[in-house]
């Protein structure tokens, strides 16, 4: 027993430690040894999380949490490792549960708001964000989780006091820096940049040059200095494409497997009859967030934000092993599922948050490349594409830096691989109109710009929504938004972003010359 003690400890240390493999090594060497240990349990899954073991890590975690139905520190990783696995709904079980003992200390009430965060709870999220800064208000990534929260909020000036604190607890959290440039309009006066420029000039890894460059371009940008702010923007996204081994063929080789599936349109028989959905889709940075803030400023509309759901769901019901969310192994099983029950248990994955109300929003921009899949499987849902200038897109696509870990957009890295995506998202779009004829409603960014009220009554009228003034008055949505647009969407329709490769001039002609050279009229 004495040596069953000291080696929960040895693995209760490595796991503090974060040297994760000898903590999975010997608390697995322990779990014969103490199979009702809930501790055990849990020091072996969440080694198994850190060391990339999801299936694993899940079942350790659920075992914890039924030997220890007491603990939050587990109920809350359990939620976590839900999370990862992309089982949002079940997720949200777990994490209220977890909530429901009433933790109190800061890991697990971050922990909790980040699992919130991911699944749109952002109300439940801020709350516990803000629990976890006053009790530990020296960490600072407790700052800067609390300062994005506030940032989806709304709450700019609450958030740009986190950032600050976060900076000024560890200048080297990087990614603050870009966050407090992307807060507000940087003006004469009112920047960083001789801080960002001191920090740049000594750092090393690429972390630190991606963030750093990253926000030197927009705050530049800002201030007029586009030959400036260009460079910064180059350098920052080769810094965060090293050792991603992008090639845009790996992106083709799943489009032409869509255009291969869908040959032909299968009519509106065999889906689930559900209307709620309304998928916001395109390019990213095509005006996705405005649409769905349009649409969701109607008093029948939830937005639901951009759920990952679809795409996990179909992957699931594929039987598909590979590791990757959509690959041609995919696209070839998913032809054996029933689109009835595809349709349905999409319905059923984004309960219980979209019930509240007749519609909702689906707004992931990526749900473009399964708009055969969704017309199949929810022949009554309305589609909504929006397209941009090729250029501004593309541009819109290079200066965003996105979600790290997801994989959808490796090719954002690179000025000209993301023209070539863009090329490819425009076959394929092109392919869905024609197989798919009357299912998708094609909105331009520049003409909802131009006339705002014609386009949100063409909008409203493909939706199946009645006419609703609070459409027009978008920027007052008190909602949360948590896309890359959190701060824009906030204010009134303008024309300030179009045309805004202009501004460029010859940095952006190879990405001219590329789209012209593939048929795309830039």
């Amino acid at each position: 027993m004495n040596d069953s003690k000291r080696d929960y400890a040895r693995a209760i240390d490595a796991l503090n430690r974060g040297d994760w493999a000898t903590a999975h090594e010997v608390a697995n060497q322990l779990i014969p040894v103490a199979p009702r240990h809930g501790g055990v349990h849990f020091v072996a899954g969440v080694a198994a999380l850190q060391l990339e073991r999801l299936p694993e890590g899940l079942r350790l975690l659920q075992r914890a949490v039924h030997l220890s139905p007491g603990r939050a520190d587990y109920a809350a990783q359990f939620a976590r490792a839900l999370a990862m696995a992309r089982l949002t709904r079940e997720s949200l079980v777990a994490a209220d549960a977890a909530r429901a003992l009433q933790p109190d200390d800061p890991v697990t009430l971050d922990t909790l708001a980040v699992v919130y965060t991911q699944a749109n709870e952002h109300a439940k999220a801020i709350e516990l964000f803000e629990r976890a800064a006053r009790r530990m208000p020296e960490r600072a990534t407790y700052r800067f989780n609390l300062g994005t929260s506030r940032t989806f909020n709304g709450e700019l000036d609450a958030a740009e006091r986190e950032y600050e604190a976060c900076i000024a607890l560890d200048p080297g959290y990087w990614k603050a820096h870009l966050a407090l440039a992307q807060l507000r309009k940087a003006a004469p006066g009112h920047d960083h940049l001789v801080r960002l420029r001191s920090l740049l000039s000594t750092a090393t890894s690429a972390d630190a040059r991606m963030y750093l460059n990253l926000a030197l371009a927009k705050e530049l940008e800002d201030l007029g200095d586009y030959p400036a702010a260009f460079g910064h923007l180059v350098a920052g996204k080769a810094a965060g494409g090293e050792g991603r081994g992008y090639a845009s063929a790996r992106d083709a080789v799943v489009f032409e497997a869509l255009e291969q599936a869908f040959t032909a349109s299968s009519g509106r028989d065999g889906g689930d009859p559900s209307m709620q959905p309304i998928f916001v889709l395109g390019m990213p940075r095509s005006g996705t967030t405005l649409v769905d803030r349009i649409l969701s400023s109607h008093p029948q509309v939830h937005s639901a934000g951009e759920l990952q759901n679809f795409g996990v769901v179909l992957k699931r019901m594929s039987g598909s092993r590979t590791p990757d969310l959509l690959d041609p192994d995919t696209v070839q099983r998913a032809a054996g599922i029933d689109p009835g029950a595809l349709g349905a248990a999409y319905v059923a994955s984004t309960r219980p948050a979209t019930a509240d109300k007749p519609r909702f929003v689906d707004k992931l921009p990526h749900n473009f490349l399964y708009v055969g899949h969704i017309a199949r499987a929810l022949p009554n849902a309305r589609i909504v594409l929006l397209r941009r200038n090729p250029l501004d897109t593309c541009l819109g696509n290079f200066r965003q830096l996105f979600a790290q870990t997801s994989p959808y957009y490796d090719y954002s890295f690179d000025l000209l691989d993301t023209g070539r995506y863009y090329m490819m998202f425009d076959r394929l779009v092109r392919h869905w109109q024609r197989v798919l004829p009357g299912r998708i409603f094609e909105l331009r960014y520049e003409d909802l710009v131009d006339d705002q009220e014609g386009q949100t009554r063409r909008l409203l009228e493909h939706c199946g929504l009645p006419w609703d003034p609070a459409c027009l008055q978008f920027d007052r949505n008190a909602a949360p938004v948590a896309t890359a647009s959190a701060v824009q969407v906030r204010e009134p329709l303008h024309r300030d972003a179009l045309e805004r490769w202009r501004r460029y001039g010859a940095a952006l002609d190879p990405l001219r010359a590329l789209l012209e050279a593939g048929g795309t009229n830039a």
